[in-house]
């Protein structure tokens, strides 16, 4: 069993910079401008932002199911940022980041969680995806609880 690591579709995002200030904050979203490096996670190609790099931070919904464990929180994307896909591989957006990763079933219900340090991020998700329940993986940035990014089963070669 392998898994793949998908960023956002840009597409949903794209929009959002053509915005005035004005009608992103009527979208409870902020333009920002990334201050260094590193600490600006783009969800779009999941890696952090660089400084000067232009960005939407938005309340986002990252797991819209119909169940209690429905969850949402502010994300960043960055303009002209370029979708990403990662198979049997963690993206750049997870090095030196405790994640938590929540194991869900088909219909959405927690099965599973786990607390991945830096170093283990790869053995925490081969343990939940042991479990032939877990259908998906949600990587939470665990300090500040936002969406990473959503790891999935993938069958075939990795890329």
């Amino acid at each position: 069993m392998t898994y793949a690591i998908s960023g956002l579709d840009p597409a949903q995002f794209a929009p959002l910079f053509a915005m005035s200030d004005a009608e992103l904050a009527e979208r409870r979203a902020r333009r920002v401008t990334a201050l260094a490096d590193r600490g600006f996670p783009c969800r779009i190609s999941l890696e952090d932002a660089r400084a000067g790099d232009e960005l939407i931070l938005l309340h986002h919904t990252s797991h819209a199911v119909d169940t209690p464990y429905r969850s949402a929180y502010a994300i960043y994307v960055r303009k002209d940022a370029a979708p990403v896909r990662y198979v049997d591989c963690l993206p750049p957006v997870f090095e030196g980041r405790p994640l938590g990763l929540r194991g869900f079933d088909a219909s959405g219900v927690l099965r599973d969680a786990r607390l991945a340090l830096p170093d283990d991020a790869e053995a925490k998700i081969a343990e939940l995806l042991a479990n032939p329940a877990i259908a998906y993986i949600d990587a939470h940035n665990a300090a500040h609880g936002c969406f990473a990014a959503r790891i999935e089963r993938h069958e075939g070669a990795a890329a």
